[in-house]
């Protein structure tokens, strides 16, 4: 970390500009001020929040300053900064930005001076998508949390503020001050390949409540919140990474269905809204996507629902927003429709030039870009950026990953895991009578890459609590032979675990199970992602839902089996049936408990 005397000069500049108190009382003239005295290539360049390579903002490996080459023209973060003079950074654990807690503190810090160094340096917003569950950028040792659809089974609000809260205290002491979390989709498309267990569930009152709470926790904590994806992405079977999602709800359903939980997001004092990539032709029949929707943006979610804080696009990588436009229309057209800051352009170059040429020929004025820019330095001054950059290593031992966190985190997963089939009242598990068993599964990667994997996980956890489990992985598409080997194991133990994930009518993890099954064991099957692939396994003995792979949730789920933990968690989305889709199997709020 920098010395006092190189972080009292590196900020005097901006101290002298601007002595704001970092409360929503922030002193609006002296932000205005500030605003006037940039120049207009730094007003561009805080409207951007871009991606870039390494571990470290001066001193990458030399692999991450190729890729940075190649991608965007410079070689480190600190040259990033220099030529763009971005507002913000976004963190991916795949551009080797999340190593370890202290590496991130310090990769952070060396952002926040390389930038405070420059002409009139401001702050950098560093962000990243820790939803937890399925969607994790920071990985272990920091504290992991089970994702929105466990959460959602669950039902608690006070689980939701405590995981913001403890999240948002990790995250800042990272030096990372803005969370693109919590989802506020409401997931009603079973069939959703993007969203489904990143929400908290089908009913749009519940989503609400979990989104407000966990909102209140992450600002709290002094992380800014990130509601996503306006005007909501919960029912569609497209994934708009790949493709160009079209929302078919009428405005009447919008208003009952997927904007309960963005007002009540914008009601909790959310910081940050994220737009989605999608159709909405009841809202807007342009055949924009939202991203670029005027009607959308600043009618609906300014004009409407009365929220004038920050507006950031989803990744403008994604083909959903790239179909229509070009990469150097597609940042002009945003800030058109209301947005303020831009999220990881394809070509930052590009991009950057774009939005400077559409002011300097008068598509775009300055006192439109001085808008957001204000927004954004608003932003900035309520999380203390200007009086507090930078992070500390002994800040980072004390918060990150504490056992008073890792507990909180196993006792939130405890109340997630859903059991919905138990024959013969299998469960919970006898040591006496069921002391072998074998784990077999699927092994998704980790989302973090730092858990897992999954049958690994099951069986040391199982065995821990006295069983002697025997991990065998066979994939989300185990081969016959596969199939066979787990047969053969099965018949030596006296019970089967198998982890499934999204299970198919014709896929060969049905055939797995159904093999099992014919050996005469009782096969216990764990959904590690979403709760659906109970209809299409009826013949297993017990059914459980975890709503994700990680640690977290499948150490839960063993301490359920074992009978350590009751299983409290209630499905937060209707199981349709699988011969019958149009038919409900269990409703919202369907889950078994252990009787006496």
């Amino acid at each position: 970390m920098p010395s006092r005397r190189t972080v009292l000069a590196a900020t005097a500049g901006v101290a002298a500009t601007l002595a704001v108190s970092g409360t929503a009382h922030a002193d609006e003239k002296r932000l205005r001020s500030l605003v006037s005295r940039m120049t207009l290539e730094e007003k561009v360049g805080q409207l951007f929040v871009m991606r870039v390579y390494g571990h470290s903002a001066t001193a990458p490996d030399q692999a991450d300053v190729d890729a940075n080459l190649k991608e965007i023209g410079v070689r480190t973060a600190a040259e990033m900064i220099a030529r763009y003079r971005v507002g913000g950074i976004i963190y991916f654990t795949w551009a080797h930005n999340t190593r370890d807690p202290h590496q991130i503190a310090d990769l952070s810090n060396g952002i926040q001076k390389a930038s405070l160094s420059q002409p009139r340096g401001l702050p950098v917003l560093v962000s990243t998508d820790q939803e937890h569950g399925i969607v994790c950028r920071v990985g272990e040792p920091a504290t992991l949390f089970p994702g929105a659809m466990a959460v959602g089974a669950g039902g608690s609000r006070e689980d939701a503020r405590a995981l913001g809260r403890i999240a948002g205290q990790e995250l800042r002491a990272l030096g990372i001050r803005q969370n693109y979390s919590p989802v506020a989709d409401v997931n009603v498309n079973p069939a959703n390949p993007v969203i489904g267990v990143r929400s908290f569930g089908s009913e749009a009152g519940a989503v609400a409540g979990l989104v407000a709470a966990e909102v209140a926790g992450y600002q709290g904590a002094g992380v800014a919140a990130t509601a996503k994806h306006f005007p909501g992405h919960g029912d569609t079977a497209v994934d708009s990474h790949y493709g160009f999602p079209v929302i078919t709800h009428s405005r009447e359903l919008w208003e009952k269905l997927d904007a309960v939980p963005f007002r009540a997001a914008i009601r909790a004092g959310i910081d940050s809204v994220m737009t989605a990539h999608i159709q909405f032709p009841a809202l807007d029949d342009s055949g924009d996507p939202a991203t670029l929707s005027h009607p959308i943006l600043t009618g609906i979610l300014r004009g409407e629902l009365g929220y004038d804080g920050v507006v950031v696009t989803d990744s403008l990588g994604m083909e959903g927003v790239r179909t229509k436009y070009g990469d150097d229309r597609v940042p002009v057209l945003a800030l058109k429709a209301g947005v303020d800051q831009l999220l990881n352009p394809p070509s930052l170059d590009v991009a950057w030039k774009a939005v400077l040429k559409a002011v300097q020929g008068g598509e775009l004025t300055e006192a439109r870009l001085d808008e957001s820019v204000l927004r954004i330095l608003r932003l900035k001054a309520r999380l203390r950026l200007f009086e507090q950059p930078y992070v500390s290593r002994g800040g980072v031992t004390r918060t990150v990953g504490t056992p008073a966190h890792l507990a909180a985190a196993d006792r939130i997963g405890e109340r997630t895991t859903t059991l919905l089939v138990n024959e013969k009242r299998l469960l919970p598990l006898s040591r006496r009578t069921h002391r072998r068993l074998l784990v077999v599964g699927a092994d998704p990667a980790s989302p973090s890459g730092t858990t897992g994997p999954p049958t690994g996980v099951l069986a040391a956890a199982l065995t821990e609590l006295g069983f002697t489990a025997t991990a065998l992985s066979t994939g989300t598409a185990p081969s016959a032979a596969v199939v066979a080997q787990a047969v053969a194991a099965a018949r030596d133990v006296d019970a089967v675990v198998v982890g499934t994930y999204n299970v198919t009518a014709a896929g060969s993890q049905k055939t797995l199970v159904e093999q099992l099954v014919a050996t005469g064991r009782p096969v216990i099957a764990v959904a590690i992602r979403n709760p659906y692939d109970v209809a299409r396994l009826p013949t297993v003995t017990a059914f459980l839902a975890t709503y994700s792979w990680t640690d977290v949730e499948l150490r839960a789920a063993a301490r359920v089996i074992a009978g350590k933990a009751a299983p409290r968690g209630r499905l937060p989305v209707p199981v349709q049936r699988a011969d019958e889709p149009g038919k409900v199997l269990y409703p919202v709020g369907y889950g078994l408990s252990y009787g006496r």
